[in-house]
């Protein structure tokens, strides 16, 4: 048996995707446990390249059971719209299941988010309605997929919903929704969704029970938590470990690994601190221009992302509230032409060098303090032994475990499924 969760260890995009496909390999169950379809999970195999938004990465593995749970927001229209995308390049979607307390995300979720991001106080946001759709499941104004099987109960629900929902609406500027839309909507979701919602707490204790092996996906990464991360520019959620668990129903002691995916250098979409971020010109060397799977910009947005020297003080930040017990390095392979390499070591805030991950108003004050490593000048995307990357790649991998405290198992050299070199 083997409890699994995978997590981001910066602001996502480290490579989540491309591990969870491998891992996948010798899963029976893969398990999203938060977020929504506002980022994606990039994953390249023999079925082709996909960007998976709400499907969990698992999906590519014949017989792998894969569950949205209880902590997702999920818009059907998106799941049934990537479900097909999935289907249509021959890859049985029949095992993906829904829990049935995950929360419905409506379109007037979408429609507020848009109006909120395109005003005042914008943040970011990939405007599909992730904040409004957790917000109101705080607010006991959610519907959820088990109500999918009661579509009564939906028609009184919506009526008090609607209420609250359009005068806010009509508040932001925008306009009422109709009930009548949303119930046909509401019922085309429960013809094409009801035979893949399942009661999930006892659907993963079962599987955990038989002694399978699982995997917890989660979306974006630490840097993004709703508490811990660069508050307010967070996701509306919390993409550490230990909400695979409070999500999943299940005790935390059943996690067996906590593997945290990095990658060598840094990288966020949105606003918000990033102390050692690079100037544009400068980042233009590892962004690339978009005609490749890995070129740095949005799965979900299409957005150049910000671009920056590794930061350590923040992987070890999240290897703090995290807990891991592996780490994988992903992208090694984009720094091999570099002369020199910068990470950055620790930060000073006013003149002082702190020990602490400071509030997100005073990492936007800090200065970064650098260590340059000779870079390896070679090319290693064919390895696949840790032991086999060039001396000067295995000191530089070295620098990041002896300063984070985790043993690295896992380096990235390539964005394809076996383009990785194990320890």
């Amino acid at each position: 048996m083997s409890v699994r969760v995978i997590v981001g260890a910066q602001w996502g995009d480290e490579g989540k995707g491309k591990l969870v496909d491998y891992f996948a390999a010798k899963a029976d169950m893969v398990i999203r446990f938060q977020g929504g379809d506002n980022a994606g999970h990039t994953v390249i195999n023999d079925y082709g390249i996909f960007k998976t938004h709400l499907v969990p990465s698992g999906i590519f593995k014949k017989g792998c059971k894969c569950l949205c749970n209880t902590g997702m927001v999920v818009n059907p229209d998106e799941l049934l719209k990537e479900l097909g995308e999935i289907e249509s390049a021959g890859v049985d979607v029949t095992d993906c299941y829904i829990s049935s307390k995950a929360t419905i995300l409506m379109p007037y979720h979408v429609t507020k988010d848009s109006i909120k991001e395109d005003g005042k106080g914008a943040i970011g946001s990939t405007k599909r309605g992730i904040a409004f759709a957790y917000a109101d499941r705080a607010r006991r104004l959610s519907l959820r997929f088990e109500d999918l099987t009661e579509l009564d109960y939906v028609s009184e629900r919506l009526d008090l919903i609607l209420d609250t929902t359009n005068t806010e609406l009509i508040a932001m500027g925008g306009e009422p929704v109709m009930k009548e839309d949303i119930m046909k909507k509401v019922s085309y979701w429960a013809d094409k969704l009801l035979s893949r919602i399942v009661e999930p707490v006892s659907f993963v204790n079962k599987a955990i029970d038989a002694g399978l092996n699982i995997i917890f996906e989660g979306q974006l990464g630490a840097m993004k938590d709703l508490d811990l991360g660069i508050y307010p520019y967070v996701t509306s959620s919390n993409p550490v470990a230990a909400y695979a668990a409070v999500s999943g129903g299940f005790p935390c002691a059943k996690i067996d690994h906590i593997t945290g995916i990095a990658k060598a250098f840094s990288s966020a979409v949105g606003k918000g601190p990033f102390p050692t971020e690079m100037p544009d010109a400068e980042a233009a060397e590892f962004r690339g221009t978009g005609e490749k799977a890995d070129d740095e910009f949005g799965a979900r947005t299409g957005r150049a992302r910000r671009l920056g020297w590794l930061d350590l003080p923040i992987i070890k930040y999240s290897a703090t509230i995290n807990g891991f017990t592996e780490m994988a390095l992903c992208k090694i392979d984009k720094l091999d032409t570099f002369d020199t390499i910068k990470v950055g070591m620790g930060y000073k805030l006013n003149g002082k060098l702190i020990d602490y991950m400071p509030s997100t108003r005073e990492l936007e004050k800090v200065e970064c303090i650098y260590k340059t490593f000779e870079g390896w000048k070679c090319d290693t995307t064919k390895i696949r032994k840790m032991k086999d990357l060039p001396k000067l790649a295995q000191e530089y991998i070295q620098a990041v475990e002896d300063f984070v405290g985790v043993p690295i198992k896992y380096v990235g050299v390539g964005p394809e499924r076996e383009e990785l070199a194990i320890k």
